[in-house]
């Protein structure tokens, strides 16, 4: 079993309803992942600008798969304006 932990800093201009269809989007992207927890963090300043933003949504979701991660995952993040940062820790 991997576990995996992954932190989405996403744009606070970013409506509830857009937040909710982002991160569905992103759950749809992980086929064959088991999202075993979610938890919102909160908007939250941050430590520099980043692309002219100088604060970000936080959202933690904790990852189990039995495989390895689609490989285009991460690159279809980067990729998505709405995502300011993201980072993916294997933590097993």
């Amino acid at each position: 079993m991997r576990l995996y932990d992954l932190v989405l800093v996403l744009r606070p201009s970013l409506s509830e309803a857009d937040r909710k269809k982002l991160l569905t989007t992103i759950k749809e992207w992980l086929e064959g992942v088991t999202v075993a927890g979610e938890e919102d963090l909160g908007q939250k300043p941050l430590s520099y600008p980043i692309k002219k933003e100088l604060a970000g949504f936080y959202h933690l979701m904790k990852l189990e798969t039995e495989q390895v991660l689609p490989e285009d995952f991460e690159k279809r993040v980067m990729q998505n304006d709405k995502v300011i940062r993201h980072l993916l820790l294997r933590t097993k």
